[in-house]
């Protein structure tokens, strides 16, 4: 071999020995994450993400807001008379299975921004609830009348149907229903106050966002004594996130009542049931859905059951 193949043949193999360790410097191509596609719902005819079905809350309860799976008397310290030990409403301390995430979302402290004299209202009212000395003392749920429209989400389970250019709720618990129209009609007169308030909405991709005005203020937030006036405003907003889950949060502002507008908000989840109400055996099939009927709960004013708050225990012995 020449000399000048040789000095070649050893700049060769100097490139290739030099360059190696370079490239096995330079950082590798990241690798791309997962990227979700966002849901894209079957559409109705006029519009509308279909989301028709039933849904129950991930965290049942409605003792406290804070804590609302934890029972009654958790919520405020002290809060007046306590249910018998053992009995439903009886709380206890926190422990795995019964904590369930505050539904106050956007305040400091984790509780609802009450005016000073609100706040002596809502401590009245829950230290009466065990032991009401006037009709206004009773909570509404346990006269079986409706519970407004935030609160009635978490009690039992809630089916939603669509028309054209409506959603309608019908509740599982006291029987109640409820339509939210989306024709842009203006809201009915200030003078009359309902139950549910008085609901328009219209669709953000697939968000349902509605006004709800017209509260008459007789529902109660919790069993701790919450409330609002019926000066109350709600901006609910359903938020969709895949066939089965929705986010709900409702804006409440009510200048009566609280310092600053304030959020609610908790999870549900679609529910899946045979024609009796219970979880089908095998798979979930469109058969099993459409024999679904909601549950009735019958539920009527003086309804005396073993766990009612209102009735303790030596009343509920000597009545029979």
């Amino acid at each position: 071999m020449t000399g000048t193949l040789k000095l070649a043949s050893v700049v060769l193999l100097l490139g290739v020995s030099v360059r190696l360790p370079i490239v096995a410097q330079q950082k590798a191509p990241a690798s791309s994450a997962k990227v979700e596609k966002p849901w894209k719902p079957a559409l109705l005819s006029d519009g509308q993400p279909d989301i028709q079905g039933v849904w129950t809350a991930v965290h049942y309860g409605m003792g406290c807001l804070s804590n609302p799976a934890n029972g009654d008397v958790n919520c405020v310290s002290p809060p007046g008379p306590r249910p018998a030990a053992g009995t439903s409403n009886a709380g206890g301390p926190p422990r795995k299975g019964r904590s369930a995430p505050s539904r106050i979302l956007d305040t400091p402290d984790g509780k609802i921004p009450y005016k000073p004299e609100a706040l002596a209202h809502q401590e009245d009212l829950f230290a009466h609830y065990y032991a009401p000395t006037r009709p206004g003392d009773i909570d509404p749920q346990q006269r079986c009348l409706p519970l407004g429209a935030v609160r009635q989400f978490t009690w039992h389970d809630v089916q939603i149907f669509q028309y054209p250019k409506k959603v309608v709720l019908i509740y599982q618990g006291a029987e109640q229903y409820r339509i939210i129209y989306l024709d842009d009609r203006p809201h009915v007169g200030k003078d009359l106050k309902l139950w549910f308030g008085d609901s328009r909405g219209h669709w953000e991709g697939t968000t349902l966002v509605v006004d709800t005005t017209n509260n008459n203020a007789k529902g109660r937030l919790s069993r701790a004594g919450d409330f609002s006036s019926d000066n109350v405003k709600h901006v609910e907003r359903f938020i969709f996130t895949d066939p089965d889950h929705f986010r709900y949060e409702a804006t409440f502002d009510d200048p009566s009542v609280y310092t600053q507008t304030w959020k609610f908000g908790l999870d549900l989840k679609r529910g899946y049931f045979a024609g009796d109400g219970g979880v089908p055996e095998g798979p979930v099939t469109a058969e099993t859905q459409a024999s679904y009927e909601n549950w009735e709960e019958a539920c009527h004013e003086g309804l005396r059951d073993e766990d009612n708050p209102l009735y303790g225990a030596e009343s509920h012995a000597s009545s029979r």
